[in-house]
Formats: C-alpha cells, sequence, structure tokens
C-alpha cells in the first residue's frame, strides 16, 4: 500500500474524489503535485502515463491507470470493501454521478463562473447551468429517501461521485436553490473526515 502513487494537485476535484476514496479505505497515497499551477502533464513520462495529460494518474504496482472512476473501482476491488457497499445498483448511480450530475457542475457552472473572470462571464449560461444541475441534483435526493446514503441507505462509490463537487457547490457566491434533502446530504458528508481533509479545499488558486 506504501506504493500507491497519485499524480495530481490537491484542488483538482478528480484527484480529490480518487483522494477521498482512498482515505475511506485506509490507504497510505503519495500524492505528488502535477497539473494546473504545477505543469508536469506534457512530458513524455506522464504522456505515457495518460496519453490526455490530465490528471489524475494512479501508480500501483504494475497497474497505471486514469480515469477517477476507473481508480475507485480498482481501489475498492484491491483493497476493500472498507467502508464501500458494492453492486450493480451502486455501480449505475456512481457513473450516472460522474458522467451525468458532475458533469453539470463542473464546466458549466464552476469553470462558467468561478474560474472565467468576471467580464468575459456568461451569467444567463452559468444560472441555467445551475438550475439544470439542481434538478439533477433532486433526482439523486429522489433516490436516496430517507436513507443516509444515495443507494440503499449504504454508502458507496455513488456517494464519492455525487458528493465530491457539493463542497464546491455549496461555498460558490451563486443564488443557490438546493432540491429537498441535498443540505442534509451534504452535512452528512461533511462529517465524514476523509471528505473534509481531501474534498473541503481551498481552491482559491482557481479563481479566473
Amino acid at each position: 500500500m506504501a506504493g500507491l502513487v497519485i499524480h495530481g494537485r490537491k484542488t483538482s476535484s478528480n484527484v480529490q474524489a480518487v483522494m477521498w476514496g482512498a482515505a475511506e479505505l485506509g490507504l497510505e497515497v503519495d500524492r505528488r503535485d502535477v497539473g494546473g499551477r504545477f505543469g508536469g502533464t506534457d512530458t513524455a513520462t506522464f504522456r505515457a502515463m495518460n496519453p490526455m495529460g490530465l490528471v489524475p494518474v494512479m501508480e500501483d504496482g504494475k497497474h497505471t491507470l486514469f480515469e477517477s472512476a476507473a481508480m475507485l473501482r480498482y481501489l475498492v476491488a484491491a483493497y476493500g470493501p472498507g467502508p464501500f457497499a458494492e453492486g450493480p445498483e451502486q455501480d449505475m448511480w456512481a457513473e450516472w454521478a460522474k458522467h451525468t450530475l458532475c458533469a453539470a457542475f463542473t464546466m458549466p457552472v464552476f469553470w462558467g463562473f468561478y474560474r472565467t473572470p468576471e467580464a468575459e462571464r456568461d451569467m444567463t449560461a452559468v444560472l441555467g447551468a445551475l438550475e439544470r444541475f439542481e434538478d439533477l441534483a433532486g433526482m439523486a435526493m429522489t433516490r436516496r429517501g430517507a436513507g443516509p446514503w444515495l443507494v440503499d441507505g449504504r454508502f458507496s462509490r455513488a456517494d464519492i461521485m455525487a458528493g465530491h463537487v457539493l463542497f464546491r457547490y455549496f461555498t460558490l457566491d451563486l443564488p443557490r436553490r438546493p432540491p429537498a434533502g441535498l443540505e442534509d446530504y451534504y452535512a452528512a458528508l461533511t462529517e465524514r473526515p476523509a471528505y473534509r481533509e481531501h474534498v473541503m479545499v481551498d481552491y482559491s488558486e482557481l479563481k479566473g
């Protein structure tokens, strides 16, 4: 476990998801600052690990992986399950959270608002995207129901994929209208030490 290396800056939301998951499993990780202001993604060595030149990249013995969802799936299979419930529905909702829910937030809302200089922002587009994200989050909360976690009341990779963007959602200076249940869900996430350590990270260096 001491050989587990994750390449990526701590302010990358995808890096945060993997680091959070690894911490939930009690894994020791050597995280190395790559990407953003640190650079390093255009080197031949890095491109050999990920031809797209994106973080995170994970090395674990003979395995080298990119794509955060694949990394989490690997870590839970190799070192878990730890606190993670695993099953087809958990996997389905984890994929949905990654590719639908988070995709509706990261570029159109976070990048469109926070990472774009104020004079260049299209606030009509940002606010429309925010409303779309909240509609999707409402679908997730409907699935969650009265339970604490997203799928059948059991913590899973779906909560990592859905929850890792919520710190930014709840701290951006935007007119939020969170759907019913989302604030309680976020409050439960913030009670997890691994979430506080790896997700609730100052992202001011990313401001456009």
